[in-house]
């Protein structure tokens, strides 16, 4: 699994969670990062952060559509927006799923991971 996210104290608490869950966890804390961890190291899911320096999310997300493994990589949107302009444009480029930071735990977070991977 992949975070990308660029707020330490809720890297650091995704990273602990989903570590305690059993995954093995990579990071980045930029969209740029993120496109370069995601295309070396091939993970099973991408947790992706929009608002980020760098590159933002979006961008990220359609760079990584356009690679061959990208095109078809699990990612769900985890971030503080959410107006409809970013949900439309995330579904457009193949997000599992959009979920608004403050509506959702790190359980449910856990959950919808697990949800999409078949766990």
């Amino acid at each position: 699994m992949l975070i990308i996210e660029d707020e330490p104290a809720m890297l650091r608490a995704l990273r602990d969670k989903f570590t305690s869950e059993g995954f093995d966890v990579l990071e980045a804390k930029n969209g740029e990062d993120g496109l370069s961890v995601a295309k070396t190291n091939h993970p099973d899911i991408i947790l992706l952060d929009i608002i980020m320096p760098k590159m933002d999310g979006l961008t990220m997300l359609k760079g990584l559509r356009e690679d061959s493994w990208g095109a078809k990589a699990n990612v769900i949107i985890l971030t503080n927006l959410s107006d409809g302009e970013s949900l439309s444009a995330a579904l457009k480029y193949g997000a599992y799923d959009f979920l608004v930071k403050a509506d959702w735990r790190l359980e449910d977070v856990v959950s919808k991971v697990k949800e999409k991977l078949q766990m």
